[in-house]
């Protein structure tokens, strides 16, 4: 969020709800309807409110989730149209494999485009990136309006995992790999599932840009979505060194 704030120029106000107590991997097994319930909620009553302004008063809305909180910041929509209709954009960080939306947008690509970057819809409204700096595919589209981004690194373990893969090869391993997955990875009934479990807790603590680590993308992550008007890329390189130093 320290990106958001640096990026749109401290013209800014976030507004945040804890939705349990315990540690998100705990909360997923014990009750996820907990972080669905205070995504819709949080959503609903900031919307409320911003609808209530005079149109020419009305900020522009931005939404935000990473890991779990991306499960919860999900479920206030309905689909692409209602992303599109009800915000200025959205930010999706290191989604779980069980995130409906993702699973829509990831299931539903264009033909010809691999799952773990996908194309949906020729990219109108909603990306994938696992390199936001070199951009979100398909990069020469014109990307008009509200955009959606979801992040979400080939190395990923938290996005990757699922309980099909003890017995379903999925298309990650089966289409050509992506930028930070060994060549020489391949799927084994029973193996894979387990060795994509056993990597999670260790997710991230691994350098940027790979695993679960995402702190220095998000700077790219919102100047793409924010699209300032003076923002260049010393200031981006800056705003990194700010956000995650080495």
């Amino acid at each position: 969020m320290s990106s958001f704030e640096y990026v749109a120029g401290g013209d800014s106000a976030i507004v945040a709800l804890q939705y349990s107590f315990v540690p998100s991997g705990f909360s997923y097994l014990v009750d996820a309807s907990r972080a669905r319930a205070a995504g819709r909620a949080l959503f609903d009553a900031v919307y409320g409110r911003w609808a209530s302004l005079p149109v020419d008063r009305r900020p522009q809305l931005y939404v935000f989730g990473e890991s779990l909180g991306s499960f919860g910041a999900e479920a206030a929509f309905s689909g692409e149209a209602d992303l599109r209709n009800r915000t200025s954009g959205a930010l999706f960080v290191g989604p779980p494999n069980f995130n409906a939306l993702h699973t829509e947008f990831r299931d539903d690509r264009d033909p010809g485009s691999r799952e773990v970057e996908p194309v949906y819809r020729d990219g109108r409204t909603v990306r994938f990136s696992t390199d936001v700096a070199a951009g979100a595919p398909p990069v020469a589209a014109p990307w008009a309006g509200s955009r959606t981004l979801i992040l979400q690194h080939p190395s990923d373990p938290i996005t990757w995992w699922s309980p099909r893969l003890l017995f379903s090869r999925p298309d990650w391993l089966a289409e050509p790999r992506g930028r930070d997955v060994l060549p020489s990875m391949t799927w084994l009934p029973i193996v894979t599932f387990w060795q994509v479990t056993l990597d999670m807790p260790a997710a991230a603590e691994v350098p940027e840009g790979h695993g679960h680590r995402y702190t220095a993308e998000s700077v790219d992550a919102w100047a793409l979505l924010l699209r300032p008007p003076d923002w260049t890329p010393e200031r981006a390189d800056q705003l990194r060194a700010i956000v995650a130093p080495r």
